[in-house]
Order: structure tokens, then sequence, then C-alpha cells
């Protein structure tokens, strides 16, 4: 059997929620990374994420409600700021002095960039300044239309099948995969900071000899995948498709899908194109889900019992990268 690798990397901003996921003085009980958190904006508008449980009695804060600038459990009224110090116990009295410290609950450093919330799973002094994302290709210029999905496969399932260039005139016969062109090249890979990219070149299998990587090219309509969790469709210098893939636990994830445009620079007729792009995102969605999630083992892993071809490339490149990076290992290749 396949040795599932269900652990996490550490040490990376992993993309959990959309921005307009927390509204102001509200919160929200989610389970990511295996671990059920209560995520909250408090009155100040700043995120903060904390373990779902309180500390005193183990009921859900994500039940309570947001007072100032703190989390209050809804049992007996403790409250806990962002970075989950306890900031008040009021069976104790306003005159007390108790050190509450060990009332403390387990918080994650978060960053809210991109319309995103990114959570740090690691060590918090560890936490870098800057989350993953396409800061190159992508300013406050383009508008884009969101849709959430929620998949029953691991989050490493999900990513490997946006990088799989084999699967095109299968899957999606009849939409972005017409054409029937089974024979794959390559396909080429280069690496970029954080990740790598890659594209397709398929062609109508004819009798000919597939190329190798290093014969084919990267195409105006790419892929690129940064660690630990989005990825880019590059259709081309007006439209753009990202997803971030929220790993819940060891077999579940939610996929965060946009629709990126800039087709005229007006933003108003350029947010009804992002509108109009969104059912197409869930029809094509929709035929990968359909297959991605019967797959077994949920998890991927980088030494399994799956026989691999040449056009697995960029799926065994992402496999070599994750392990090495959960190994502490830099990969130099």
């Amino acid at each position: 059997l396949d040795r599932g690798e269900f652990s996490m990397i550490k040490n990376q901003w992993y993309a959990i929620l959309p921005s307009k996921a927390v509204k102001r003085d509200r919160i929200i009980g989610v389970k990511r990374l295996n671990m059920d958190l209560a995520v909250f904006r408090n009155g100040e508008g700043k995120v903060g994420c904390v373990t779902d449980q309180c500390t005193h009695r183990g009921a859900a804060l994500s039940i309570g409600k947001v007072v100032g600038n703190c989390i209050q459990c809804p049992f007996h009224g403790l409250t806990f700021s962002v970075s989950g110090d306890c900031t008040s116990i009021p069976a104790n009295g306003r005159a007390s002095t108790e050190n509450i410290s060990r009332y403390n609950v387990r918080s994650w450093p978060i960053i809210e960039k991109n319309e995103i919330i990114y959570m740090w799973y690691g060590d918090a002094e560890n936490a870098t300044g800057e989350p993953p994302f396409f800061y190159d290709n992508m300013d406050s210029s383009w508008t884009y239309s969101e849709l959430e999905d929620h998949w029953n496969s691991h989050y490493s399932r999900c990513i490997e099948n946006q990088l799989d260039v084999v699967h095109l005139p299968f899957v999606h016969h009849n939409t972005i995969g017409r054409g029937n062109k089974t024979l794959v090249n390559g396909p080429r890979i280069e690496f970029v900071p954080s990740g790598f990219i890659t594209s397709a070149n398929n062609e109508l299998d004819q009798g000919q000899t597939p190329r190798p990587a290093e014969e084919c090219e990267i195409k105006e309509t790419y892929l690129e995948f940064l660690f630990p969790n989005i990825w880019m469709n590059h259709i081309n210098d007006k439209i753009k498709i990202m997803i971030f893939f929220a790993p819940v636990d060891e077999e579940n994830t939610v996929l965060y899908i946009r629709f990126y445009d800039k087709l005229t620079g007006f933003r108003p007729i350029d947010g009804l194109v992002a509108l109009l792009g969104k059912p197409a995102n869930l029809a094509i969605e929709r035929q990968d889900k359909r297959v991605v999630i019967t797959q077994r083992p949920k998890a991927s892993a980088y030494r399994s019992n799956e026989m691999l071809l040449s056009g697995d490339g960029p799926i065994i490149k992402y496999r070599s990268i994750r392990d090495q990076l959960k190994n502490n290992v830099s990969d130099k290749t």
C-alpha cells in the first residue's frame, strides 16, 4: 500500500479563507490543517485565529462573540486577544491581580493580503513577512469572481490535479481538453521563487514519438504553483484563474476558485466578465472533482505504488519538493 503523507509542510503561510468570509465583530468556526479553529475579526478589523476551545472548561469559542478587540467565551465570559492572550476572567472580578496567562489559548499568526487570510503553520518566531501570491502578475487593476467547493480529497491530490496535463483530453474532453490531443510532449518545468511553472504541449497522436521536456516550451497559457497551496492558470495577460486549496483534514479540502480579468480596464465591465466566467470555472471544476475524489489513497506520496508516466513530470516534481520541504531539505535540482 502507498504510504500516505498526511502531515503538513511546516513553517509556511497557508491560504485558509477569503477575507470576505470573516466579517467585522464576527467569529467563524472552521477546520483547517486538521485543527478546529475560531477565526474572528475584532473591532479594529484585525483577524485572529485561535484554537476553538476555551482553556477553562473546553467550550467552543466560535459560538461566543467579539467584545471590543477580543473574542469572548460563550460559557463563562473569558476573553482572549488575537494573539490568544487571556485578557479577563469575569468571575475573578475587575480588581483581581491574579496572573491569568495560564489561561491563554493557542493562536496562529495571521496575515491578510490579496483579500486572502493566510495562517502561519509552524513556529511563530519563524514567520516570514510575505505570504505566497502572484505579485508579478496581479495588482489592484484586476477584478475577480470567486466560488467555493468542498472536495472529499486530500489537498495534495487536489493540487496535483491542477498540474496534470495528461488528463485534459479525457476528463475535459468537451471543455478545455477538446481536440483529442492525447500525446503528451514533455512537459517542460521551470522554477520560480517558492514554486515552478509548466505548460501543456499536447498533440494529436499520429504515430510520432513524444518530444522530451527540453524540446518543449512554456507557452503563453501556462500553470504556476507556489508552495504550500496556491495555483494559477495564466490564460493570457488579461485573464487568469487562481485557486487556493485550504486543507481541512486528511481527507478533505476546500477549493476557493477565482476568475480574474482586466479585459477592458473598466472595473464595472470587468467585474461583469468575471461573474460570467464563474459558471465556466464551476463546470470545469466539477469535471475534475468527479474523478479526483475517487483516488486512493486519499493523500499522494513521493514514494508510492503508483506507476507514473513521463507526462506526470510536474506531479513528480511537486511530490519531490513537498517531501523535501517536509523534511527541511532544499530542492537544488
